[in-house]
């Protein structure tokens, strides 16, 4: 009797969680519709910040004669391809963070990003002169290669709290940018993907950032599986107990992750921090429902981007700052802010 009746307990306990799902599903819905006014302040917000960035710039499209067509192949290409590489990096943070169970890491603090740099330097060295497909191609084999590294890795890690995890993570990246250094200098080819290194959107024009498109494949798929992405986010006993299939979903997010980040990094360069800091503002006023937060991660991912990418072409005009430099600088103080809050709350 007493062993049924544990057994009764147990079946409850792994119920619960679902029912947790269900009831913030229901909350996200009685929320109301998508456009509601803050969603709209927003996006008025983001269209505000892509006409400033489309009228931003050195060049006088207004007193030269071919001033409009340097106005389509430089400025509009750039500011598309902002709001592309800011939405799917915040996606892919916010995805890692379901999938790793924890909202300090996103693919700078899991070594993704250094991977996807390691990819690159191999392509340049056994093909000079590489495509943007294949150098893309490169980056998307490594960084899905050395997340699954990272995720191995952390599932023989007893200890996995919140500072453990990015840790292990930002010390995996450091090793693997160590070794793409000492490859790039011993092969005089640190010059080749200088543009991974400084992470900018200058060299951004007609027929150097259509592969971005692709991002929207991406963020279709995240939004179909959220549901499955919010169960692993629940645990691996949680989301078998439910019926999925988790090591599927693992490897259906890790492929997400590495696709975009090896096309972000093949077309504009290194964006430390813009995967943790959008997600997790977004879920300190609106909580953890992935469905419910997609856009919301996507609209900010794109202001925060497009607003340090002006202040890099302004602070010192008419020279241009990396963007991955004041991206940098803002993400850092963010992680920092985020600690000492889980440390309060402590």
């Amino acid at each position: 009797m007493l062993k049924e009746a544990n057994n009764k307990s147990n079946g409850a306990d792994n119920i619960q969680p679902l029912i947790n799902v269900a009831e913030s599903d229901v909350l996200s819905r009685k929320k109301g519709k998508l456009w509601t006014l803050p969603f709209a302040l927003m996006a008025l917000a983001v269209i505000i910040l892509g006409i400033i960035s489309l009228c931003v710039g050195v060049y006088d499209i207004r007193g030269q004669a071919d001033g409009m067509d340097m106005f389509f192949i430089t400025r509009v290409p750039r500011t598309v391809a902002l709001m592309l590489t800011g939405a799917a990096m915040s996606m892919t943070g916010l995805v890692t963070q379901l999938i790793v169970q924890n909202k300090m890491v996103e693919p700078t603090t899991t070594g993704t990003i250094e991977w996807s740099g390691l990819g690159l330097m191999l392509v340049y060295i056994f093909v000079p002169g590489p495509s943007l497909l294949l150098r893309m191609t490169g980056a998307i084999v490594f960084s899905f290669v050395g997340t699954m590294i990272f995720f191995l890795f952390l599932r023989r890690v007893k200890l996995r709290s919140s500072l453990i995890v990015p840790i292990i993570g930002m010390m995996l990246g450091a090793v693997v940018s160590a070794v793409s250094t000492f490859v790039g200098l011993s092969f005089q080819m640190t010059q080749s993907i200088e543009n991974w290194f400084v992470g900018s959107f200058a060299s951004v024009q007609i027929g150097r950032y259509e592969y971005l498109w692709l991002i929207i494949i991406v963020a279709v798929l995240i939004f179909i599986y959220a549901d499955r992405f919010t169960l692993a986010g629940l645990g691996e006993d949680v989301a078998t107990s439910l019926g999925a299939n988790y090591n599927a979903i693992i490897l259906l997010g890790t492929g997400l992750i590495a696709f975009t980040v090896g096309i972000v990094t093949a077309v504009i360069g290194n964006l430390p921090f813009l995967g943790l800091i959008v997600p997790n503002i977004i879920s300190m006023y609106r909580g953890d429902h992935l469905r419910s937060n997609l856009p919301w991660v996507c609209m900010l991912g794109m202001a925060v981007i497009t607003l340090c990418d002006i202040i890099s072409r302004t602070i010192i005009m008419p020279f241009e700052v990396p963007v991955s430099l004041i991206l940098g600088t803002v993400g850092s103080v963010t992680f920092i802010i985020i600690l000492v809050r889980q440390r309060r709350a402590r």
